[in-house]
């Protein structure tokens, strides 16, 4: 059974159950919390609070997703980007008998599951909620013998909320048995043996969960389900991963056309998952930039683009493997996309980063001619080229070089040293002498001084700054108490830029030219020195977010950062407000 087969017929046997067939929502969601549609349920989140659904109280969707946690294990048997989640959902109608038992008829009679192959699971309570008796008791009314039904934990069988708050509830998982033996006599669903595997998640919305992951009941419970077309096609196809279904076969067929290397499946699978992510996000209207999707987008494009160098495709060879993409879904998602555009704007980025990269990878070729590459030299390619240390791992590993991380975090770690020697002293907070921590948090109050005019205005103006090797304190300009909304979009926006890997710039200039090319200053002008230094953070295109008269030291590239977050936010004085914060 084919893919569109499949699709077509679960939209048809849950319309026959009265479900409106709703459209795929865009993978740009209205939820802000998230940067891409995750779940069918999404655009029906609303109607589980507040009712009110304008499609009635049962609908079922064939809905196009995307997910970032898994981009660096693309390339296995089932790790993917973008995928397709069908889904049958209730708001305040059938609860989990219906869905329970149609989820059975759908497998086992439409679409010939073996039985015995089918095994359950179920939330087996903790301290805050209590087991879930009832979907066991339906389970095993329904006849599937007791030996099948696992109870888990919540990590396994609760799910939701999609975002920071909103419905989430217990489940029970079907499972497909994809052998008959397992890692030993303790073995159940939630192991990564590989004898098992998920296909479908039916979610009981039985409670709202608030910011601070507090419960409470929802007062119109619901049904939200989700089965991955890919996976259930692997299954009904009767492969042995998702990638030699007919939703990928055609753009491995044209890859392994398109190249002479005989190599193993892995660069070929990540180019066919990326460059189908890409199309989809580009015809969402995304581009690449260093911000947010765009940012996401430009990762899937140069993670595709140094494979290809690596199977010697031709230049425009992922624009071909677009193509395919094309073919796959023109006739259900991609109707009216615009293929020109797509095809351009893969186009762009490639000749973009490509210069780059031929620069770096000659550099790399350059210091590993005796078979091996120190500390130093790794440091250098991070530094210099923008080459993460999971690439250089990767290169190495290709090219049989022994490289060792160790090695790099001490190259780092003395350049930091390096970095702290004749530093002069910071304008409001940093010792003469700092620890690591406090040139991380030093570089932090650059980020969190620029986040903050972004989100409150330019009124806002650094009165204050202490740093120790624990947390930094930021006192600045403004009139009110933030709320929980605006310290959210501060933290996030500079948790945004650490993960971007702003590089540290600096030029020395007079004064007058610092403010003319826009730096950011705290005191009089008589107050700084003749030269004065300008720090910047700026993209790898170029593109400046943060610049400051300073008088350092930082960190090399933000980066180095981890996570941010803001602990307390509170009055200082009047028209000033004191913000705590800490790096994790």
């Amino acid at each position: 059974m084919k893919s569109y087969e499949l699709r077509n017929k679960f939209l048809s046997f849950y319309e026959k159950k009265d479900h409106e067939i709703v459209n795929s929502s865009s993978l740009i969601p209205d939820d802000e919390s998230v940067l891409f549609t995750t779940a069918g349920m999404q655009q029906f989140k609303p109607f589980y609070v507040q009712g009110d659904s304008p499609y009635g109280t049962r609908t079922v969707s064939a809905q196009k997703c995307f997910r970032t946690s898994d981009i660096e294990e693309v390339g296995d048997q089932d790790h993917l980007t973008f995928f397709e989640m069908l889904g049958n959902f209730s708001f305040g109608d059938y609860f989990k008998k219906e869905a329970i038992l149609w989820a059975q008829e759908f497998l086992i009679e439409e679409l010939g599951f073996d039985r015995e192959k089918l095994v359950y699971t179920y939330f087996e309570g903790n301290e805050e909620i209590p087991e879930d008796k009832k979907a066991k008791k339906i389970l095993l009314d329904s006849g599937i013998s007791k030996k099948k039904i696992y109870p888990l934990g919540r990590e396994e069988n609760f799910w939701g909320p999609t975002g920071t708050e909103g419905p989430c509830g217990p489940t029970v998982e079907i499972h497909y048995v994809l052998k008959d033996e397992g890692c030993g006599p303790d073995c159940d669903p939630s192991c990564d043996c590989d004898k098992f595997i998920e296909i479908w998640n039916l979610v009981f919305n039985q409670f709202y969960m608030n910011e601070d992951k507090s419960l409470k009941p929802l007062k119109h419970q619901g049904i939200d389900t989700g089965m991955g077309l890919e996976r259930l096609a692997m299954i009904v196809q009767e492969k042995s991963h998702v990638f030699e279904t007919d939703l990928f076969t055609p753009l491995k067929n044209k890859i392994d056309s398109l190249t002479n290397k005989n190599v193993d499946q892995r660069p070929k699978r990540i180019i066919a998952d990326h460059i189908k992510g890409s199309v989809f996000l580009i015809s969402e209207g995304v581009t690449p930039s260093n911000t947010e999707r765009g940012y996401i987008l430009r990762r899937l494009l140069r993670r595709s683009m140094r494979y290809r160098k690596l199977l010697d495709l031709p230049e425009n060879s992922l624009e071909e493997v677009a193509e395919v993409v094309f073919e796959i879904y023109d006739d259900f998602y991609l109707e009216s996309a615009d293929k020109k555009k797509v095809y351009k704007v893969i186009e762009k980025e490639r000749e973009k980063f490509e210069k780059a990269l031929d620069k770096g990878l000659k550099e790399f070729r350059k210091v590993t001619e005796d078979g091996s590459l120190d500390g130093r030299k790794a440091f250098h390619l991070y530094s210099t080229y923008g080459f993460p240390v999971e690439m250089i791992q990767e290169l190495c590993d290709e090219k049989e070089i022994s490289f060792s991380k160790e090695g790099f975090e001490k190259a780092k770690k003395e350049h930091i040293k390096v970095s702290k020697k004749g530093a002069e002293k910071k304008f409001g907070g940093v010792s003469k002498d700092p620890e690591e921590e406090e040139l991380k948090l030093h570089t932090a109050t650059h980020l969190l001084h620029e986040a903050l005019r972004r989100v409150l205005g330019d009124h806002v103006k650094q009165e204050g700054s202490d740093i120790n090797p624990k947390r930094l304190r930021f006192d600045f300009s403004h009139h009110k108490s933030m709320t929980d909304e605006e310290i959210k979009e501060v933290e996030d926006l500079v948790n945004r830029k650490i993960e971007e890997g702003l590089q540290k710039k600096i030029e020395e200039m007079s004064y007058d030219e610092a403010i003319e090319v826009g730096a950011l200053s705290f005191f009089e002008k008589e107050k700084y020195p003749e030269k004065v230094k300008v720090y910047s953070f700026v993209t790898d295109d170029g593109k400046v977010f943060s610049k400051e008269l300073c008088g350092g030291p930082h960190v090399e590239n933000t980066g180095q950062l981890g996570k941010f977050t803001i602990k307390k936010e509170k009055s200082s004085s009047k028209g000033v407000r004191r913000i705590k914060a800490v790096l994790k």
